[in-house]
């Protein structure tokens, strides 16, 4: 198994897990779920807070909404992307239909996971797309 240092300092064998939203009650949603399943959840509300997080430490796996204020989850995925081009990340939108219709709306994003979404579903995606 794969070690790394967490944000934390300490050395761990738990994926660090990256939530970007900011509707507190879908984060912290978010955050629970995953805990309970082992991981370790670091969450903020904006994309410049997200990028802000991303330069500090490593992540397994970002989930980041479409629709926020200051940068939109497309913007905040490119710009990720852009420092780490294998760096997995899951958009969870409300509104994919907006994607349809956005240029390049999916080239920062390995996968979509539509609101309101099950738990089991999040789960594929870490298992699916997470850095191992």
């Amino acid at each position: 198994m794969l070690l790394f240092k967490s944000m934390s300092g300490h050395t761990g064998h738990k994926k660090h897990i990256l939530v970007v939203d900011d509707e507190p009650l879908v984060s912290e949603s978010i955050q629970l779920l995953l805990e309970d399943d082992g991981y370790v959840v670091e969450q903020v509300e904006s994309g410049p807070e997200a990028l802000a997080m991303f330069a500090e430490g490593r992540f397994d796996m970002i989930f980041t909404d479409y629709c926020m204020p200051e940068m939109r989850g497309d913007k905040l995925a490119a710009a990720i992307k852009h420092m780490c081009p294998t760096q997995p990340i899951v958009m969870i939108t409300a509104f994919p239909e907006r994607l349809q219709t956005s240029a390049n709306a999916l080239g920062g994003v390995d996968s979509i996971i539509c609101k309101p979404f099950d738990a089991n579903v999040l789960r594929t995606a870490l298992t699916r797309y997470a850095r191992a």
